[in-house]
């Protein structure tokens, strides 16, 4: 899967082209899905352009992703994120997501206190979860938490910058990551990615490895060459021109 995250937390100070309102994101998605993208990672806003968890909100996104999706023809996964930061209260963070519909997976960061409760809801509803697996002192508790055999996927995310400042290559930081999770036992799917200097060099990594990836201005609004991109079609045609 080439997944792509067209918005992130990131509004138009960030990019120009920002999507932000859902008809914009429509109008990027079509475009994405033309240029080659076969999943979606959403971060849903409301009619201010503030991110929600909200289920109206949620509910209606991912009804019209997914008759986009059907329009052209791609069997698109739609992915969501269950940030803390936009609902800090876990109990109304959970409350909200067992009402979501639609929602193939979501993203649970390891980071954020509380994700065994998260993910628990998440298997209750039939929700899939995608694991938010950033470092390698996550493992622990990923472990401990005994949810691990019961993901979807794990999403491992990369940056140099917070929360934990990673050093060395970008691949070498994958392969300690990788190799965790053989130790722990998982076959669970891989999807790996970075953001901003780490995100090419991990999409070339990902496809040696046959990992599924994302690419898409919450990551880097760059090309591979250094420049900007215009669009987050753009993104995706140069991630599908690595691919081996």
């Amino acid at each position: 899967m080439l997944q792509v995250t067209p918005n992130g937390p990131w509004g138009k100070d960030r990019h120009p082209t920002m999507p932000v309102t859902l008809d914009e994101v429509l109008a990027d998605l079509r475009e994405c899905f033309r240029a080659g993208a076969t999943g979606v990672h959403l971060h849903v806003r409301d009619e201010t352009g503030a991110e929600t968890l909200r289920p109206e909100v949620v509910n209606e996104t991912c009804r019209r992703v997914r008759d986009l999706a059907a329009e052209e023809g791609v069997a698109a996964e739609i992915g969501l994120t269950t940030g803390e930061w936009i609902v800090p209260d876990l109990a109304s963070r959970v409350a909200m997501i067992r009402e979501w519909e639609g929602v193939d997976c979501a993203t649970v960061n390891l980071s954020e206190k509380g994700f065994e409760t998260v993910m628990t809801t998440m298997l209750e509803v039939g929700i899939g979860i995608d694991v938010g697996l950033w470092a390698p002192v996550e493992m622990a508790p990923l472990v401990a938490s005994g949810l691990l055999a019961r993901a979807m996927r794990v999403s491992i995310e990369l940056d140099s910058g917070e929360p934990y400042f990673l050093t060395g290559e970008p691949s070498a930081v994958a392969q300690q990551l990788n190799d965790a999770l053989d130790a722990a036992g998982s076959d669970c799917p891989r999807l790996t990615h970075g953001m901003n200097d780490w995100t090419w060099p991990l999409i070339a990594d990902a496809f040696r490895r046959g990992h599924d990836t994302r690419v898409g201005f919450e990551d880097s609004v760059l090309l591979p060459d250094g420049t900007p991109a215009l669009t987050n079609a753009d993104l995706v045609r140069a991630a599908r021109a690595l691919r081996p």
